[in-house]
């Protein structure tokens, strides 16, 4: 009896070393995220399982081109996965197609270059007015334009609902991938 006791001591032991060691890295560090929906194609699909950096952006602010995981605005129990388009002070203006960005280096505006996209895909807002983001926030898009719920519907995000970028892909395990460097957009004058 008292071996079985020392047993359970034991298992006792070791969840809690575990739970010591799993609990702050799952909720402050790194965090799972499971892609639904067609919104990010063709980046990411549905089904597809990713680990988000919860840690960088407390040091780092978000960089055009990262991919983010955010609490939606409208409803903070969802979750979204959408890329980082304007920043804050910069105005968006979405037009024949094409996203352009103002900000105080280019005060004339320039054309993002998202060489990540299909070369046929344009993207289009109802109105062609600039958008302009604020301190603290960030304009987003998904890939996928054409189906995408994004900054042009809900306006752009504040950087207090962003959870974080995504670090790593999981699953499918052909798709297995570590984002250790972000695609940069490029521009035109």
């Amino acid at each position: 009896m008292r071996k079985f006791f020392i047993f359970i001591w034991d298992i006792i032991k070791v969840v809690c070393v575990s739970l010591a060691i799993i609990l702050p890295v799952r909720y402050y560090l790194i965090q799972p995220f499971y892609v639904k929906g067609a919104s990010m194609e063709p980046s990411f699909h549905d089904h597809e399982y990713l680990i988000v950096d919860e840690l960088s952006y407390r040091f780092n602010p978000p960089i055009r081109g990262q991919v983010i995981v955010f609490r939606y605005p409208r409803n903070p129990q969802e979750y979204f996965i959408k890329r980082i388009i304007g920043l804050p002070g910069e105005q968006v203006q979405i037009k024949d197609g094409q996203v352009h960005i103002y900000n105080q280096e280019h005060p004339e505006g320039f054309i993002l270059v998202e060489d990540y996209l299909p070369e046929d895909l344009l993207t289009y807002n109802q109105d062609e007015s600039q958008i302009t983001v604020s301190d603290g926030e960030y304009f987003v898009l998904g890939d996928n334009r054409n189906a995408s719920q994004d900054s042009r519907s809900f306006g752009p995000v504040d950087k207090s609902f962003i959870t974080g970028k995504i670090l790593f892909r999981g699953w499918p395990l052909n798709k297995i991938l570590i984002f250790d460097k972000d695609q940069w957009p490029k521009y035109q004058e």
